[in-house]
């Protein structure tokens, strides 16, 4: 089996890893407690790729979800799918970004990037043949735009031959946000951090992910 290991960076990271994984739960039939409960056998094809079954017959997202401030995580673990992922697998800070990406990137990140780095080889050391990783993030902010990229550099350099597939969100100034100031704008960083470790990429905007969902 080729599996993939999905880290989520930052609040919208976490929103949009999140909704991923109540869709992709719902397409293998997968339960909020990560039992089984589809019709169908079809649905068990390839389960393994996202999903690890422990012994009790129980899947389990192969997620690693990250923030620099404790409240996201909150909000993960209090959504409708929040006990379907390890516990062990919240990687959060105290302190926050600030919406900064040198903050995310070089010193509050840098701090907790080898706390995430262990669950993602713990991960991917539970795979039979990792395909890769895939990261869900915003352009802007501090935690998914600093982070993120830091994080992908050095998943890069220890797994150069497993693919790379990045989900990034624009922040869009026809959104009424605060997020959108010449801190949390898309970060020319960004884009450069994340252009050579990255051939993958799909990139998407706030408010195009905002219209579809009204």
């Amino acid at each position: 089996m080729r599996e993939i290991v999905s880290c989520q960076a930052g609040q919208c990271g976490n929103q949009i890893g999140s909704k991923f994984w109540e869709v992709i739960s719902d397409e293998h039939g997968v339960d909020p407690t990560g039992t089984y409960q589809g019709d169908s056998d079809l649905q068990l094809e390839r389960i393994n790729v996202y999903f690890d079954e422990s012994s009790g017959g129980r899947y389990v997202p192969r997620a690693v979800l990250m923030d620099l401030e404790p409240g996201t995580m909150d909000s993960v673990r209090a959504g409708p799918y929040g006990q379907l992922f390890r516990p062990d697998n919240f990687i959060f800070g105290q302190s926050g970004a600030g919406n900064n990406w040198a903050k995310g990137h070089y010193t509050e990140g840098a701090e907790l990037i080898d706390s995430v780095l262990d669950v993602c080889r713990k991960e991917a050391e539970s795979c039979d043949c990792l395909q890769g990783f895939q990261l869900s993030h915003s352009l802007g902010g501090g935690t998914g735009s600093g982070m993120g990229t830091l994080l992908i550099s050095k998943l890069r350099e220890e797994y150069p031959d497993r693919i790379m597939m990045t989900f990034s969100v624009i922040p869009s100034p026809a959104c009424r946000t605060p997020l959108w100031s010449p801190t949390t704008r898309p970060s020319p960083c960004t884009s450069w951090w994340r252009t050579p470790t990255s051939p993958c990429a799909s990139t998407m905007r706030r408010c195009t992910i905002f219209a579809s969902a009204r």
